[in-house]
């Protein structure tokens, strides 16, 4: 079944709320970051199975439980919040404290219905997502991969010709590095990679021109 996706910038951040939808009417939102009303809207007449979050930083999931709250009352039945991994609880739980210092006001805390784990598969939209932990940029950040879609949803781990931050609280460089070069580089050159902010690029392009794999040292 075919899937389409769609790009939504929210937040001060232009953050990349991504939707996916099936032929069906059914559809996935990952990392609404904020701006819930407008993003409802751009849900209207679609059937949301799930919110997807990547991880824990205010601009990626700022916006999930009011999002959450508005789909169930128009849905009649509870729409979850699935994800990151348990290590980026401490992150979901001051989505408020983080947006102030950038002073974003209207964003919430966060409570998933429950964390992912590493290898797992999520069945929605009559397909497979792929679950895939790849710490560095924070400790519980997942990458969500559609293998049928040739997709990557990356988060903040990977971006056109770049990586993401490291240098925040709990980052560690070189697991991210690890993490991209053994769970995204593995994947096939023409898989598209939605990342975090910015626009698309595809692994092939990153494998083979990203600047941070192309020094001996990251060989």
């Amino acid at each position: 079944m075919d899937l389409s996706v769609r790009r939504v910038i929210v937040t001060p951040i232009r953050q990349n709320c991504t939707i996916l939808t099936n032929e069906s009417g059914r559809a996935v939102v990952v990392d609404p970051g904020g701006e819930s009303e407008r993003l409802a809207s751009e849900l209207e007449g679609l059937h949301v199975e799930a919110i997807l979050l990547t991880h824990g930083h205010f601009d990626h999931v700022g916006g999930a439980e009011a999002l959450k709250a508005i789909l169930t009352a128009r849905q009649g039945d509870v729409v979850p919040i699935w994800g990151p991994t348990e290590e980026d609880s401490y992150l979901l739980h001051k989505v408020e404290e983080q947006a102030g210092y950038f002073g974003v006001v209207g964003l919430h805390n966060v409570t998933p219905d429950r964390y992912l784990v590493d290898g797992e598969r999520l069945r929605l939209l009559e397909r497979d997502i792929e679950v895939a932990h790849i710490p560095g940029h924070t400790p519980g950040h997942v990458v969500f991969i559609d293998q049928m879609a040739k997709l990557v949803i990356a988060g903040d781990t990977l971006f056109r010709h770049t990586i993401g931050r490291t240098d925040l609280a709990r980052g560690n460089r070189q697991q991210l590095l690890n993490g991209i070069r053994t769970k995204l580089f593995t994947l096939p050159d023409e898989m598209i990679v939605l990342p975090g902010h910015g626009l698309p690029t595809t692994i092939g392009e990153e494998r083979q021109n990203n600047p941070e794999f192309q020094t001996p040292a990251e060989l």
